[in-house]
């Protein structure tokens, strides 16, 4: 039985993962689980699962669920996601807290040696770099729990020994790849995603196309090719995951339902397939699969991260920094929609390229960008 710990337990791939684990109950085992300011969820999570180690952010909370579970080890706080991070009592972590907070954590579970399947993708937006270097002396391995990167992953496998021609990573195009992007759009526009159900920041993301952007980033670093080896393909069905094509043409595809539960049961159990009451495909029934080319000049977020990779990591780092606070500023109703890639165009261009060499020393210049991004606002 492996042990399991949760970092973004109540978030939506917490919420996946902890079906597959309820599906696989003789295979998984919960030990901690991590979550923010949801306290209601994270108690029934508890209730359910029974883990050894909690963390929450407010002391208010933890106090809370310390007084219903006394033997339960609740951390809070900054020092308590140092403390749960470094904790060694697991054998595979799914990282899927949200922004730049995913960073310092999956870095420790990592530095540590351990399993980390990822689910975020700041970290290697931010870190690609020190994180790949840090898992390699240290021999942790990094999975990954996205569709796409899982996709690729699985087109990879048994593969070791043939060269890739391109990464084919597809995009579902968000809600406006066949409207035009004005200041009309609202967040209920931005939010309605045509074929998946996200959490809020990332849907946003989608609709602008930076969270493709970011996974070109995060291809970058998985999977050692160079930005011009990785084609973003529109297919707006969302059945085909991603592809990979190699040096003799052959192009292997990942086809599947729309599921989260799939990439993230594939990496709790890597590289073994676990069975699910998920509905198969009917090809009978798909008809066609068409993909489609994105146009850069209107989804200029794409374009910008291709422009970071260019310019260097700190650029990668303004480029995150710059749309958090942006994508949080517009479901604020505080600025329009095309304020967002806008917006992380001019503080791009407000940097100097620097070395950023420690974990401390990228999270102090998003600090920085992050503040510089809310003074232009």
């Amino acid at each position: 039985m492996k042990n399991i710990a949760i970092f973004g337990s109540t978030g939506s791939i917490g919420d996946s993962t902890l079906n597959v684990i309820r599906e696989n109950s003789e295979r998984f085992n919960v030990v901690t689980l991590v979550a923010g300011k949801n306290i209601e969820k994270l108690l029934k999570q508890i209730e359910e699962f029974r883990p050894n180690n909690v963390y929450i952010i407010e002391k208010e909370n933890a106090d809370k669920i310390k007084a219903i579970y006394k033997d339960l080890k609740v951390f809070y706080g900054e020092d308590g996601m140092e403390e749960i991070s470094n904790l060694t009592n697991f054998d595979i972590s799914v990282s899927a807290l949200v922004g730049i907070a995913g960073l310092k954590p999956t870095y420790n579970m990592i530095k540590n040696g351990k399993t980390v399947a990822l689910a975020n993708k700041e970290v290697l937006v931010a870190g690609g770099e020190l994180i790949m270097k840090t898992a390699k002396e240290s021999g942790a391995k990094l999975l990954t729990v996205d569709s796409e990167h899982s996709a690729i992953m699985q087109c990879l496998n048994g593969e070791e020994n043939n060269k890739i021609d391109k990464i084919l990573l597809t995009a579902s195009g968000g809600p406006f790849f066949d409207k035009e992007i004005t200041d009309e759009i609202t967040v209920e526009d931005a939010l309605n995603h045509p074929t998946w159900n996200m959490g809020k920041k990332v849907t946003i993301d989608s609709s602008t196309m930076m969270n493709k952007g970011f996974e070109v980033i995060e291809a970058k670093w998985l999977f050692n090719v160079n930005p011009n080896q990785i084609e973003v393909v529109v297919h707006r069905k969302s059945l085909v995951h991603s592809m990979v094509q190699f040096v003799d043409g052959t192009i292997m595809a990942n086809i599947g339902p729309k599921s989260m539960q799939i990439p993230i049961a594939y990496a709790l159990n890597y590289p073994d397939r676990l069975e699910n009451n998920i509905e198969k495909l009917n090809l009978f029934e798909i008809a066609d699969l068409k993909f489609e080319k994105p146009n850069l000049d209107k989804f200029k977020c794409l374009k910008l991260a291709y422009k970071a990779i260019e310019k260097g990591h700190c650029f990668q780092v303004i480029l995150n920094a710059a749309n958090e606070v942006l994508v949080d500023s517009f479901l604020n109703r505080k600025i329009k929609y095309t304020d967002i890639q806008n917006g992380i165009e001019k503080v791009m261009n407000m940097y100097e390229k620097r070395e950023l060499q420690t974990i401390d020393e990228i999270l102090e210049f998003d600090k920085q960008v992050k503040e510089k991004t809310k003074e232009i606002i």
